[in-house]
């Protein structure tokens, strides 16, 4: 039996749902419903969802048995918009002198640095 399959009969069960109840909702067989749950076969991701919907659960407790936590990390707070910008401020204060030593021409290192500072510009407005 495949994790899905043992998912979709845990959840189903859970439920208090028939393969037969559970196909008429789906207007599956219950036959389809059985060789899910038997591993035989599994869902397309329309029926998943579908699935999901029956059950009332999500399409990844379906897939994983359970639902996952995902973090979701926000690098963008006051306190990292200071260093970032500053990051970028350095980083065109850089892009000038490398130029200058790379090229030995003023007007190569003003531009670099210029379209360093547009960079900036930008990702204030952004930002």
């Amino acid at each position: 039996m495949s994790s899905v399959g043992k998912n979709i009969k845990r959840f189903r069960e859970e439920k208090g749902l028939t393969q037969d109840a559970m196909a008429e909702k789906l207007n599956v067989t219950r036959q389809a419903v059985s060789n899910w749950e038997c591993g035989k076969t599994e869902p397309d991701i329309d029926m998943l969802h579908k699935i999901s919907c029956a059950l009332g659960v999500s399409v990844e407790e379906i897939i994983y048995g359970e639902k996952r936590q995902y973090t979701i990390i926000n690098n963008i707070t006051e306190g990292s918009k200071t260093v970032s910008k500053a990051g970028i401020g350095f980083g065109s204060c850089l892009a000038m002198i490398i130029s200058y030593t790379a090229w030995q021409s003023i007007g190569w290192a003003i531009f670099h640095g210029i379209l360093g500072w547009i960079y900036v510009i930008y990702y204030l407005i952004k930002y």
